[in-house]
């Protein structure tokens, strides 16, 4: 099964940065979408776009999680990982430690021959240099070489989990950039993805007029009616 999304909002959503969507979703009254602490290991990659499908971690407990524990093939992690649908991002609940992997190369190898949208985790990956070389976008907030069995224990998947101290439901739309990632309700996804790309076109206005030497008084916000004239006539020149 192929994670179900708006083919027009996430090609939207490919185009603006995760800080234009922070202020669109701002305005709505939503404050902490944006997930701490993560990175991308490859910041060149294009942004990260997809519904949320989630693993959630505890403490791990040495009498329950021993390496034994991967010779079942129903394990959580491993199970996720072959369940996460194509176009959607896998999200890793690590309760903010990454002082043993959330996983590795091979896992997120198999996440991307899938056609999984990236991964995102706030532990760490080990064989971080070998995910960097990947075309998936993964995210995560330092390289962690020990297995994740020494510290975490899969328990759930596709459940509300908390990452980099956001709440993530499963089917949230998930953005990622080069500076690091946000969560979008899935029940307002269509209306910030098209607020932000009338942002996004503003802000390249502007962007413009201050390299040219613009004062941004009166320009950003456009308080002067002339600013606002201005834009419009760039608008139309550029076709946006």
């Amino acid at each position: 099964m192929t994670a179900t999304m708006n083919p027009d909002t996430r090609h939207r959503l490919m185009g603006v940065s995760t800080a234009t969507l922070c202020t669109a979703l701002f305005k709505r009254g939503l404050r902490n979408q944006f997930i701490q602490d993560v990175r991308p290991l490859n910041p060149g990659l294009p942004n990260m776009v997809g519904p949320a499908f989630t693993l959630r971690y505890v403490p791990a407990r040495e009498d329950l999680n021993p390496i034994t524990v991967f010779n079942d093939q129903h394990h959580p992690q491993r199970k996720a990982v072959e369940e996460c649908p194509p176009g959607a991002v896998f999200v890793i609940d690590s309760r903010k430690d990454a002082r043993a992997a959330s996983a590795g190369g091979i896992l997120v190898s198999r996440l991307m021959k899938r056609g999984v949208a990236g991964v995102v985790t706030d532990g760490g990956f080990r064989d971080s240099p070998e995910i960097a070389r990947l075309s998936i976008p993964a995210y995560h907030q330092r390289p962690s070489a020990p297995t994740n069995l020494t510290l975490h224990q899969a328990i759930d998947i596709d459940v509300p989990i908390g990452c980099g101290d956001v709440a993530v439901w499963p089917g949230d739309i998930v953005v990622g950039d080069a500076e690091g990632v946000v969560l979008i309700p899935a029940a307002i996804a269509d209306d910030i993805a098209a607020e932000a790309v009338e942002m996004t076109v503003f802000e390249d206005f502007v962007q413009q007029q201050v390299m040219a030497g613009h004062s941004i008084l009166g320009l950003y916000p456009p308080t002067d009616e002339q600013a606002r004239l201005d834009f419009a006539a760039w608008r139309r020149t550029q076709g946006r």
